[in-house]
Parts: C-alpha cells; structure tokens; sequence
C-alpha cells in the first residue's frame, strides 16, 4: 500500500522570535541559534528519504531549508510565507495590546472576521495555505515532501486536519525549528505522526 509523507518544519530561531515580537513578510535571517537549529535539523532527517523540498521563500525559512537539505533541490514558493500582520509586525504582544486593543482582542478572539489593519484577511490567509500544501500532497502521492515555512501555515494545516473550527488555531504550538509529519496511507484520510517535536535540540 503506497503511503505519502508530509513533514512539516518551522524555521529556525530569528532576533524577531527572540525578541517574542510578530513576524509575518517581516524577512529577519536566522540568527546563531537558528542556525545551530537548522543543522540539527539536518541531523534529525539524514535517515529520512526525502524527495522534494519546498520552502517559504522569506530569508528565514529559505536559510533553514538551504542547511537541513542542503543535498535537495528546493522550490521556493510566497504561498507558504506566514501571515501578513500589517500594523502589528515588529510588535510584542504588550505592545499591540497598549496600541490597537479593540483591533488585537476582536482578532484574537475570532480571526476569520477581523482583518487586520494593512494586513492579509485570515480567510485569504488560510485559503493559500491549504491551497499549496494540498497541491503539495496531491504532486507527491507515493513520496516524502519536506516543507519549511512558518507557525501560523502548519497551524492552519494542522488544524483542518483536525476540524477544530477557527479558535483550534490557536490551540497548536510550534516552537522554532519543530517538525510535524503527517502520513496518508492508500489515499486514506491524513494520520499526524508527530506535532511540534524539536526533540533533536535537546
């Protein structure tokens, strides 16, 4: 029976990250640890077969991908960037609430309805997500594809997986530099094998 395999990567850790501050097209490189992250990485997955590589073509995904796979080809596409915060980018989460509250707390509490000022509808958002990582899974029937990109994609993946409903979201971490697989088995519907797992930095 053929089996597909998706894996899932957020990208290694950045000053933004560090600094707990929102980072959507925000394009910050990896820093020293994101770095060491990504060549764990490396190590975590030089057993694994993989046979395509896509990546987010922002600096912080496209830099993990180029040291974990650095024997693949990878094909770097904008639909798999995180999402555009527009006037929360750069900000911590104190900040936004001591700025824009009404606009922060109606997004938090329902996403999908709240379009954030000079930023990406949610809806278009979780649209060109789904949109490119079904496409993925659709061109590698039979294969293993890696892709790199951002928390809030494999969230957004994850959870229509899972049909948890909008707020699901926010119910999935990512850390940086964490890995997700999900398995489709003869064309049965996807089996998540690991969630968030950055074991191999320890």
């Amino acid at each position: 029976m053929s089996s597909t395999r998706l894996i899932l990567i957020r990208h290694g850790e950045t000053s933004h990250a560090v600094g707990k501050k929102y980072c959507g097209f925000s394009d910050p490189p990896l820093n020293g640890t994101g770095t060491w992250q990504a060549e764990r990485l490396a190590e975590r997955l030089k057993m694994e077969k993989i046979d395509k590589v896509y990546s987010s073509d922002l600096k912080r995904a496209y830099c993990t991908a180029k040291i974990a796979f650095k024997n693949n080809t990878i094909e770097v596409s904008k639909d798999l960037r995180e999402l555009n915060f527009g006037i929360f980018e750069g900000l911590r989460h104190q900040e936004i609430l001591n700025k824009y509250p009404k606009i922060y707390k109606n997004w938090i509490e329902d996403p999908l309805n709240t379009k954030i000022p000079n930023g990406e509808p949610f809806k278009s958002f979780k649209g060109r997500v789904l949109r490119i990582l079904e496409s993925i899974v659709a061109k590698n029937t039979g294969r293993v594809a890696a892709v790199i990109t951002h928390g809030g994609p494999i969230k957004i993946f994850s959870n229509n997986i899972l049909k948890n409903g909008s707020k699901g979201f926010w119910m999935i971490k990512q850390e940086v530099a964490a890995l997700n697989i999900i398995d489709y088995v003869g064309g049965m519907h996807p089996e998540i094998v690991a969630s968030n797992d950055s074991s191999h930095l320890i």
